[in-house]
């Protein structure tokens, strides 16, 4: 297994044709297969002698494969799809070839120091003073619970007497923020959103502090605003909800996961006027900045308080307690790859501006979408697009209609776009992150309703 023989050498030709055949031809689109599908057709995998190299790759060709669902296929436009520049995608190839360990300076300098730059240019978009930096997580859930980890533990040394710790957030605020809470046994106070789906700081201002003066022994630790939902690509009032943050003395986090990536284009970045002030935030370069999975950027303005709470000590790390600069630091991971060096090699390769461009294009389909929703007689628009995310309904439908009808769209093999939820109410939404989706698909899609 361990050697590199002639076995091994025709495997790796095979699995690299593999490999430049899917980046250089248009994705399938494909579909999931059931249980009972797969079980027929793959059969047991892992036996006493194994399959052999070229029958797994076989099964993985023709049946695996064929049953996922393409991310970056131009019309997948569920959820926060993926569209990885071709030189990211190979470049991942590069970094499982070379055995990299991303934990520590001492074992990964090289990969550390170019990850660390990919973080910095995120950093100076944000406008974060020098010295901010953090690292690169599995994805936005690990980022938002790793930050918050670190602003309890910033809050407790500055208020010992307090016996519960509170996240405040919008009712908008991404399904992790929940989830965060529930892992680190504290409440969650919701604050609802204004009629264009924004939280505002005057609202988070004065819930939070009819809560202090209910709620004596409690005390709310973070608040959270999102830059850009990922239901409806909504960005809360950033920089007043950062001042009511700093007012309070509590700890700014911003969810960026989808939306801050559009700091990138100097035509979005002022909708982001306040993340200067973040005292934590995140960003996935899996979504909307072009690189594979899974790749989530976790910065600090202050990285040495999340030093002091994430750092592990034991007998056998003391070898890397050597005053520099190691990833696994900075968010609540040990081991870890090093997940950020395809965005660094595909931004070091075509630099910023072509980012810029590529994200305006995706931004400009989203535009000419929301004109075709409105000029269609069966379609309503819920909201004019902040950024990428066009959300709509149509007339009439109940929620298996919309079921139905993108079950068909995938079965058909036209495209994936799932229903969602908005206020109770079904809807269709339409995410567009990758530069090769086109107007031409959009209407496809739309002629089918």
């Amino acid at each position: 297994m361990h050697e590199f023989d002639e076995e091994i050498d025709s495997l790796a030709a095979k699995i690299l044709d593999y490999s430049l055949i899917r980046l250089k031809t248009d994705p399938p689109l494909d579909h999931p297969w059931s249980y009972e599908e797969l079980c027929e057709e793959v059969g047991e995998t892992i036996t006493e002698s194994g399959l052999g190299g070229e029958k797994a790759l076989q099964l993985f060709k023709d049946v695996l494969a064929p049953a996922c669902i393409s991310t970056d296929h131009p019309r997948y436009l569920a959820f926060i799809p993926s569209a990885p520049t071709e030189s990211a995608n190979l470049f991942d190839l590069v970094v499982g070839a070379s055995a990299l360990y991303g934990g520590s300076w001492l074992e990964g300098a090289g990969a550390v120091f170019a990850e660390n730059q990919a973080l910095k240019w995120i950093s100076d978009l944000a406008g974060l003073p020098e010295g901010s930096g953090g690292t690169f997580v599995q994805g936005g859930t690990i980022g938002n619970l790793s930050a918050l980890v670190t602003a309890r533990h910033d809050a407790k040394s500055k208020h010992p007497e307090i016996e519960k710790w509170i996240i405040a957030c919008s009712t908008e605020a991404h399904s992790s923020i929940k989830s965060a809470a529930e892992v680190m046994d504290v409440e969650i106070l919701t604050i609802a959103t204004d009629e264009s789906n924004r939280l505002l700081g005057k609202k988070v201002a004065q819930a939070i502090d009819e809560f202090h003066l209910e709620n004596p022994k409690k005390r709310v630790f973070a608040i959270v605003a999102t830059a850009g939902t990922t239901n409806l690509g909504v960005i809360d009032e950033i920089a007043e909800i950062a001042n009511v943050a700093r007012e309070l003395g509590i700890w700014f986090h911003v969810d960026g996961a989808y939306g801050l990536a559009a700091l990138a284009s100097e035509r979005t970045k002022p909708l982001f006027r306040g993340v200067e002030k973040a005292d934590s935030l995140i960003v996935d370069p899996h979504k909307w900045l072009f690189a594979p999975f899974d790749a989530c950027a976790l910065i600090y303005r202050n990285p040495e308080i999340a030093r002091r709470v994430h750092t592990q000590s034991a007998g056998y790390l003391e070898a890397l307690e050597r005053g520099e600069w190691n990833p696994s630091d900075y968010a609540i991971h040990l081991t870890r790859r090093a997940r950020g060096l395809p965005f660094w090699f595909s931004l070091a390769a075509h630099g910023t501006k072509k980012y810029a461009k590529a994200m305006d294009k995706t931004m400009d389909v989203a535009q000419a979408a929301a004109v075709l929703i409105k000029a269609h007689p069966n379609l309503e628009l819920l909201m004019e697009p902040t950024l990428s995310i066009v959300a709509f309904t149509r007339k009439g439908w109940k929620l298996d209609d919309y079921k139905a009808w993108s079950e068909k769209l995938l079965g058909d093999q036209v495209a994936f776009v799932t229903p969602s939820f908005h206020r109770g109410e079904p809807l269709l939404r339409f995410a567009i992150v990758n530069p090769w989706t086109s107007i031409e698909d959009i209407k496809m899609i739309l002629e089918r309703l």
